[in-house]
């Protein structure tokens, strides 16, 4: 890997960067972390371990579908039911 070449100069306009606020700044797709959501919020312990497992082609396409991240989101299903289950066991 070659070292960039820093004596080129940069092209932003750090005078508009300056001049934006934090308002400016908001993305509304990326709203601010409020208190509902560190109360919904899960621990996730330990590190994850690769498994093969075996899904209905629908049920893979439906997380597939949904971009990137599928794996993760199926794992929270799962982590869920898992705790609906024991939580159901404890009554």
């Amino acid at each position: 890997m070659s070292n960039p070449d820093s004596s080129k100069r940069s092209q932003t306009n750090w005078a508009v960067v300056d001049a934006q606020t934090d308002a400016d700044l908001q993305d509304p797709d990326n709203p601010p972390l409020d208190d509902r959501f560190w109360a919904e919020a899960v621990f996730v312990p330990g590190r994850k371990r690769q498994v093969t497992l075996r899904l209905d082609p629908d049920v893979l396409e439906f997380f597939r579908a949904q971009g990137p991240g599928y794996q993760r989101r199926i794992n929270a299903v799962l982590r869920q039911y898992m705790n609906a289950v024991r939580h159901s066991h404890k009554r």
